[in-house]
């Protein structure tokens, strides 16, 4: 399914990008990075990593002139991968849609 079909269905809208928004995406990946390098919990470590991965898929999605609908943003997000980058990065998607659940559980899921 192409782009342009998720555009149909409402899973994306058009988005017009500029170098400032997608510097400004480099620098949170920047900040996420090295921020995940610090001495702070494995979970902290691995939601900020995450982070700064949906921030590059992102900058992918905004070049091609998308952003996300609201409705399962990280999601769609993610899922673009292979649709802008080929089916060659199908594995890294599915790869960066379970940490997508594992950051849910950690994030979302009271312990106890």
């Amino acid at each position: 399914m192409s782009l342009k079909q998720w555009e149909a269905n409402g899973w994306l809208k058009p988005h017009r990008t500029s170098p400032k928004e997608i510097s400004s995406f480099f620098r949170i990946v920047e900040r996420d990075i090295n921020d995940a390098r610090r001495g702070i919990s494995s979970n902290w470590r691995f939601g900020i990593a995450y982070n700064a991965a949906l921030k590059l898929c992102r900058i992918l999605l905004s070049a091609e002139g998308y952003r996300p609908s609201h409705e399962l943003q990280h999601y769609r997000t993610l899922a673009a991968l292979p649709e802008i980058l080929g089916e060659g990065k199908k594995q890294d998607a599915e790869y960066l849609n379970d940490c997508r659940k594992k950051r849910n559980i950690v994030e979302y899921v009271k312990e106890g």
